[in-house]
């Protein structure tokens, strides 16, 4: 659960990062608005998690989402603002993400409620592509998140604890593209937990 927990989180931090969100997923220029859907798959059947629908801004980054559960109950909103990120959630307060540079390609992204309690922090590491070399939680579970590509796309990202011991690996295939490179359905197979995940992608181009 926390592993799941933690996608959703990610897409919500990377909503607010200065890096064009469209480079860390290694998505082409020109994508105006976008459907993602994730699925559990289990003896041949497929349960959906989410829909995350995206606007994007001309640069490639986030200007407006909106995640979704199965039954289509709102799990989160974001909205870009000039210097942060509004985050909504239907049953909590809002989110307000700011992220600052750090020396050697890094970023920290940090959220706050109004009143300034901060509720979860976690510094970005990028390569000098623009995608996610790792990402270090700030916050429990502490857990370091580090992802490696092969032939130029992410191919698995390894969850390790502070102590440096293997919480899950995943194995991360693209089984089909469309004709501008977009990955359209990936495959993610988590070695430990044994879980296996489908995310299907709509792009639409401006």
């Amino acid at each position: 659960m926390k592993i799941c927990c933690f996608f959703i989180l990610l897409l919500s931090f990377q909503s607010c990062a200065t890096k064009k969100y469209t480079h860390i997923r290694q998505w082409t220029e020109g994508i105006h608005w976008a459907t993602e859907k994730k699925y559990r798959i289990s003896q041949n059947s497929k349960k959906l998690l989410y829909t995350k629908e995206y606007l994007f801004t001309r640069n490639g980054r986030i200007k407006y989402s909106k995640t979704t559960d199965s039954l289509g109950n709102l799990i989160q909103e974001t909205q870009k603002r000039l210097w942060f990120v509004v985050e909504s959630y239907p049953d909590k307060e809002n989110y307000y993400c700011k992220t600052r540079w750090k020396p050697g390609q890094r970023e920290r992204i940090s959220c706050y409620t109004r009143k300034q309690f901060k509720q979860n922090e976690a510094i970005y590491q990028y390569n000098p592509d623009g995608t996610i070399a790792k990402i270090t939680d700030r916050f429990p579970p502490f857990f370091t998140h580090f992802f490696d590509y092969k032939h130029n796309y992410l191919s698995k990202i390894s969850i390790k604890a502070v102590n440096d011991s293997l919480i899950d690996e995943i194995q991360i295939h693209c089984i089909n593209k469309d004709e501008k490179g977009n990955c359209l359905k990936e495959i993610r197979q988590y070695s430990k937990s044994s879980l296996q995940e489908e995310i299907d992608f709509y792009p639409k181009y401006q």
